[in-house]
């Protein structure tokens, strides 16, 4: 049975996913109209104050700002027309001097936001939205608020709010909510202990104050704000040294779009301050150059439907290579793999290995009109296979009269998509015939690379640059040597030395030790990858998988075609790497092992749930929710609670994370491949840590089956 603390923790963690729920299943409202603007806050908003107005749907923002000794650095994401939420990272100067003094002096804090929007703007009524303010932290910027925003004609909006907390700290009055219950009249003092906790019991507690505020957008690109903040600042001013005076409650600058997302905001602050602040907004479903600059793709060859009776080139093995060549080279053309072929009555069935187009739709519908000029009239079946990691993926099987019939039709991806067969690849490749140099294999680069570690107090971003060496040797399909060595040249990534207590064994806080060495094998493993029976994928790997951790690793996938839901399981047995980097081993070892469930909800959301056995060999489970874009980009976050308390734990109470990933073609509009991204943690500790496995099966698997080809079928004719 769990104890006391793992029981709140459970009981959190089922919120969190109910909340989760909420977002897939909550209606699509429409965005609110207008123009907005980011706050000192990063959040939508004034200067210091909210509003109820939402950013385009999907609309993902930066913001850095400067005011009073405090910098904050934020990350907000429009995770529904109407739900948005925020990660915050802050530099509070303890002293005015603290720049001076050093680092001592000042508290780096984290904090997270959310905001939903109740209702829509009316011709009469005004938008209502309610916040919670750093509700997972350490309470600094803690508050909760109500607020209301409406437009007066198409240049000035009006904004009244109540609030919480800070937002209730200024000339507040006794909480109306008292009439329900006194105890809201009373804010509970916040247990801080170490952080990153949900402290439900202060919400909307305490004196509750009132802000207001103006809004005016004078021309496209330049609007102007005044507001009545309701925060005073108790935290910064109520010390020996006060950071600065709050004279006046009244705020007041001017906003100006530089370019198009970026904006530069000057204020000034309750009036002793300058501040100022640059925002940057991105839209995934906004590309920044539209429509693609890819070459155009061959044009489909229609068929002499004459001589598609004569199949005296079946028996041919020398017209059968020559068609595998003249394809291949096609391919290659547009930097497409041919992995193999099989040609068998009127149906020819391609293996596609690699592809520079980010979406398998793009690249089948690429494959099958090459192969309309390369494949003898009799062939009416063009079958698609994506191979990944050697194994069928799934197949995509294609009329060839739809490709010829419907190339210029205006509706013409729809209409193939629904003539398309998608099934399970399941023993495709008997009988496939490989090209001559297809196995062995041996391929190596060199490539730059960085590695970034944040939110160190001592020095908030270290980064490493420098160069890796890459080599895969592929020995058979599905069964392959890789390896990665990485030589760092420049940067501060191993100037740390900063060891953090843990009360757990050291799985991931020795992690600077691992920095302080140059170069090293980043990783180099042995991977085994086949297909167990139909809609089941297996993989096995051994090696050095990451940075810390060696081992032998298994996992087992259960995904048919078109199901949304996926199940796997994965067991490990590793052994913790000597700090060098070297092949040396050190003496902590441990077995490690989950049961995960995956499923792809409507509007592009992806629910993952991992329970099991982590490196420090607690148990819990990883609860994660992602928003994916049919061009790629992908933005989530998830939380692991275990069986370890909050207090063992230590600083942040529990792993958490944002994870960011996006693809190179949403800047170039060309199909270059690769993206950029990762995970972003708060805090580095060592309860719910899990080894980190190159080549797990469902990312891989996923993007080449059903909801995402279906998602993703308009860029067929592409």
């Amino acid at each position: 049975m769990l104890k006391a603390s793992a029981q709140s923790k459970a009981t959190r963690g089922i919120a969190c996913l109910l909340a989760g729920a909420a977002i897939v299943f909550g209606g699509g409202a429409r965005a609110q109209d207008g123009s907005h603007s980011y706050s000192m806050f990063g959040t939508v908003g004034l200067i210091d104050m909210p509003t109820a107005e939402s950013a385009p749907d999907a609309e993902f923002a930066t913001t850095l700002t400067d005011f009073a000794h405090s910098s904050r650095g934020t990350l907000t994401f429009q995770m529904t027309p109407r739900l948005s939420g925020s990660f915050r990272y802050s530099r509070i100067s303890r002293t005015p001097d603290a720049f001076r003094l050093g680092e001592e002096y000042a508290l780096y804090d984290r904090s997270f936001d959310l905001r939903f929007r109740v209702l829509d703007e009316t011709s009469t009524l005004p938008a209502v939205a309610i916040g919670l303010q750093d509700f997972v932290g350490t309470g600094v910027y803690s508050g909760e608020y109500v607020v209301a925003t409406k437009s007066f004609g198409e240049k000035l909006k009006g904004t009244v709010g109540l609030g919480w907390g800070r937002f209730g700290s200024a000339n507040g009055v006794t909480n109306p909510l008292g009439a329900i219950n006194s105890a809201f009249e009373t804010r509970p003092q916040r247990d801080y202990g170490k952080g990153g906790e949900v402290e439900s019991s202060q919400w909307f507690r305490g004196d509750m104050g009132v802000f207001a505020g103006l809004s005016y957008q004078a021309t496209d690109k330049l609007s102007f704000k005044v507001e009545y903040s309701s925060d005073d600042y108790s935290y910064e001013r109520n010390r020996t040294a006060p950071l600065f005076d709050r004279v006046s409650p009244v705020n007041w600058g001017v906003s100006y779009e530089v370019f198009d997302g970026i904006s530069l905001q000057a204020y000034s602050m309750y009036g002793s301050e300058i501040g100022v602040a640059i925002s940057s907004a991105l839209n995934p479903r906004k590309p920044e150059v539209f429509g693609g600059t890819e070459t155009a793709p061959v044009p489909v060859l229609a068929r002499d439907q004459a001589p598609s009776l004569d199949l005296g080139w079946e028996a041919d093995p020398e017209i059968r290579r020559d068609i595998r060549t003249q394809t291949s080279d096609m391919m290659a053309n547009e930097k497409m793999v041919l992995e193999a072929m099989k040609i068998t009555g009127d149906t020819a069935t391609i293996f596609i290995r690699t592809s520079r187009y980010n979406t398998n739709a793009q690249t089948i519908g690429r494959v099958a009109r090459i192969a309309t000029g390369t494949l003898p009239a009799s062939v009416n079946t063009i079958v698609v296979v994506p191979i990944g990691n050697g194994q069928p993926l799934s197949k995509v099987v294609l009329r060839r009269q739809d490709l010829e019939d419907f190339e210029s039709a205006p509706d013409g991806a729809w209409e193939t998509y629904i003539r398309a067969q998608i099934k399970d690849a399941y023993g495709e490749t008997e009988g496939a015939e490989y090209p001559d140099d297809a196995y062995p294999r041996f391929s190596w680069g060199l490539q730059p690379y960085s590695k970034a570690s944040y939110f160190d107090p001592d020095n908030p971003i270290r980064i490493g640059v420098g160069a890796a060496a890459t080599a895969i040797f592929n020995i058979r399909p599905g069964t392959f040597i890789t390896g990665r060595y990485n030589q760092r040249l420049a940067g501060n990534l191993g100037a740390s030395g900063r060891s953090d207590p843990s009360e757990l064994p050291r799985v991931r806080t020795d992690v600077y030790k691992y920095h302080e060495t140059d170069g090293g094998i980043d990783n180099l493993t042995l991977g085994h990858y086949f297909r167990p029976g139909p809609d089941l994928y297996g993989r096995f790997t051994l090696g050095y998988f990451e940075t810390m951790y060696a081992g032998v690793s298994g996992e087992l996938l259960w995904k048919p075609v078109d199901s949304r839901l996926a199940l796997g399981v994965e067991l490990n047995e590793v052994v913790q790497r000597d700090f060098d980097k070297g092949f040396g081993l050190r003496d902590y070892r441990t077995t490690t092992g989950h049961v995960s469930a995956y499923y792809a909800f409507n509007g592009g959301y992806l629910g993952q749930i991992d329970a099991g056995r982590y490196l420090a060999e607690d148990w819990g489970a990883t609860f994660s929710l992602y928003r994916e874009f049919d061009n790629g980009w992908l933005i989530g976050a998830y939380a692991t609670l275990t069986d370890v308390p909050f207090e063992t734990f230590g600083e942040g109470s529990f792993d958490k994370g944002i994870v960011l990933n996006v693809p190179l073609d949403y800047f170039t509009g060309k199909p270059v491949g690769g993206s950029v991204g990762g995970t972003i943690q708060p805090i580095l500790r060592d309860g719910g840590a899990r080894v980190v496995v190159p080549g797990r099966l469902y990312d891989t698997v996923r993007e080449a089956q059903n909801p995402v080809l279906r998602n993703t079928w308009g860029r067929f004719w592409r």
